[in-house]
């Protein structure tokens, strides 16, 4: 089944970048996009985010975007990095509130490793890694 994913954070430099790099990789097929609710376009990818998605081979090329009506709307998904993202979509854009969804549900925030050192970024993208595939098997059941 085809999808467009869009991931949502703050700056869109760390988080929502990575998660995107992450769902790429392992579903090529599917539009997978990222954007800030707070971003400056333009900004590239954290050197932290760059770093850790080296590491695990993943290429990134990726600058900063700020969330838009029409970019949330096109989404068939909309994963946002915490709940009080989630919460602004909803008030911003209330007729999406049913495909806009927290990662790790009822499960807290992702880990925003903005400023952190090195390890910060490494633990993010285990705990993404680790909802995304949760999620994706969450998604074949359905």
């Amino acid at each position: 089944m085809f999808m467009n994913i869009l991931f949502v954070c703050t700056g869109n430099t760390c988080r929502s970048p990575m998660a995107a790099a992450i769902l790429r990789e392992k579903r090529p097929d599917w539009i997978v996009q990222s954007a800030g609710l707070f971003a400056t376009p333009g900004i590239p990818v954290s050197l932290g985010t760059k770093t850790i998605l080296s590491e695990k081979g993943i290429r990134v090329q990726h600058v900063s975007m700020q969330l838009t009506e029409e970019m949330a709307e096109q989404a068939d998904v909309i994963l946002t990095m915490t709940y009080s993202h989630k919460q602004t979509i909803d008030i911003h854009f209330p007729h999406l509130k049913g495909k806009t969804h927290t990662l790790k549900g009822d499960e807290g925030d992702v880990i925003d490793p903005f400023g952190g050192p090195i390890d910060t970024y490494r633990q993010t993208y285990d705990e993404l890694l680790f909802y995304i595939e949760k999620w994706l098997e969450e998604g074949d059941k359905a």
